[in-house]
């Protein structure tokens, strides 16, 4: 699967890049802004794409918002919000209407690798990845073992 990784924290984009790769994933763009995000979908046409909610250059909610826009944009490209933050309207408006290929998650809430790879591989596949208190819940259809 083709992967397009929007993150500001050098650190944690090159850690989620070497942890996809290790599961077998190309990671086909790493980029570290919302604007830089939406540039590599629309040039790279990824089958996912994760993204951090508060990215540059206001560290506000660029990332839900480029999200938004890559559902809209992009309607075949699944899109993985991975966040320290609930941002509860944005997070609403993502998952309204279709929620196939979309995610949500909080990064502390992800308490498995495998867990975490396992949503990734079921958002781009068409189903759903929500945040829960024990990790991961899952919707639509389920990632094959």
């Amino acid at each position: 699967m083709r992967i397009v990784i929007a993150e500001d924290s050098v650190l944690l984009r090159e850690g989620l890049a070497r942890l996809l790769a290790d599961f077998g994933e190309d990671v086909v763009a790493m980029v570290g802004d919302a604007e830089a995000a939406k540039a590599a979908v629309a040039e790279l046409v990824p089958d996912l794409i994760v993204l951090d909610v508060r990215m540059p250059p206001d560290h506000t909610d660029e990332g839900i918002r480029a999200a938004l826009a890559i559902r809209r944009s992009h309607p075949d490209v699944a899109v993985l919000v991975l966040s320290q933050y609930v941002e509860q309207h944005y997070a609403t408006e993502l998952l309204a209407g279709d929620t196939a290929k979309v995610g949500y998650l909080l990064k502390d809430r992800v308490a498995d690798v495998r867990e975490f790879v396992d949503a990734v591989r079921r958002v781009a596949e068409g189903g759903t990845a929500l945040r829960s208190r024990g990790g991961v819940a899952p919707a639509g259809p389920q990632s094959p073992p």
